[in-house]
């Protein structure tokens, strides 16, 4: 791998391909500070945790609408209230319909659908904006669309038309997860309109590399690496006996059985991790991310000022 260390006070910066933003190497994931699918939080926690990845040197925020319903969104805003940060780029998501779940049980048990009409996702956009309180979105991504909302037309002309209208700067697409390579003619059919991608790759899930990865290369657009530290397992954290409590989506993905083999495979590099002494395995892990010349920004997420 090449040489990718950083510190506080030289953070490394990327533009996101040929035509995206400039951004940080290491970015910041907000989904756990919406307040849902990852446990408890601390909106005064979640703020420390924004302030020091600012204070060292994170220049990339990465939320989504229905991260807490909006609540991910509204804790950036106050971020750019309160310190006002020159270079920030934020991106957000559109396309799971959470309003009308909010308008069914405002415990957030209702209905999520997927929704990629040109006028919702306009919509959506919109109210994201209101929420960042910004005059234009840094990035708008398409969310984990399935392959017969992502065939439709409707979500990009979408992108076009707020593209037109000053409302995002940039058009992005979250590939579903484990979907890759079943997506990859999309950026043939749609590499004009699209500036950036974000896509599921880390050391043990590397899927990307087959196909959608190159096509990226080929295409001059950037990409957004999430999951880099697998939920955290790559960082060591957990062991056979983790548990997550039913308000923690790693209930799921990372069931006892999961876990199991997860970390199998991972003990299976434990001599490839031993190759960089004076690191932990958080930091190569990201750094094997990062090292792929088609990825320009890894995002992983973090509660407490601590995990940043």
């Amino acid at each position: 791998m090449a040489d990718m260390s950083t510190n506080t006070e030289n953070m490394q910066s990327i533009r996101l391909g040929s035509r995206g933003p400039t951004v940080s190497r290491v970015g910041f994931g907000a989904w756990a500070i919406g307040g849902m699918n990852w446990g408890p939080t601390d909106d005064d926690v979640s703020m420390a945790a924004l302030n020091a990845a600012l204070d060292a040197g994170v220049t990339f925020l990465d939320t989504a609408d229905v991260y807490g319903f909006g609540h991910s969104e509204k804790l950036i805003a106050r971020l750019i209230r309160e310190r006002k940060p020159e270079n920030l780029v934020v991106a957000t998501k559109a396309g799971n319909d959470f309003y009308n779940a909010c308008a069914e049980d405002d415990k957030g048990f209702g209905p999520i659908r997927q929704t990629y009409d040109k006028d919702y996702i306009i919509f959506a956009a919109e109210q994201s904006l209101k929420r960042l309180g910004v005059e234009a979105l840094d990035i708008l991504q398409l969310h984990s669309g399935d392959a017969g909302q992502i065939a439709r037309d409707e979500p990009w002309e979408a992108l076009a038309e707020l593209k037109r209208q000053g409302k995002i700067r940039h058009a992005g697409w979250s590939v579903q997860s484990f979907q890759e390579t079943a997506q990859a003619d999309v950026l043939d059919a749609r590499h004009e309109i699209l500036d950036v991608i974000q896509v599921r790759y880390n050391v043990l899930e590397r899927a990307a590399e087959d196909v959608l990865l190159p096509k990226a290369q080929q295409y001059g657009i950037g990409v957004i690496v999430r999951i880099p530290l697998l939920f955290g397992l790559l960082a060591g954290k957990f062991t056979r006996d983790s548990r997550f409590g039913e308000d923690d989506h790693r209930h799921m993905n990372l069931s006892p059985e999961k876990l199991d083999e997860h970390l199998a495979e991972l003990e299976a590099l434990d001599d490839w991790y031993a190759r960089f002494p004076g690191e932990s395995k958080a930091q190569v892990s990201l750094r094997f991310c990062i090292s792929h010349p088609a990825c320009h920004t890894v995002i992983p997420g973090a509660k407490t000022p601590q995990q940043v």
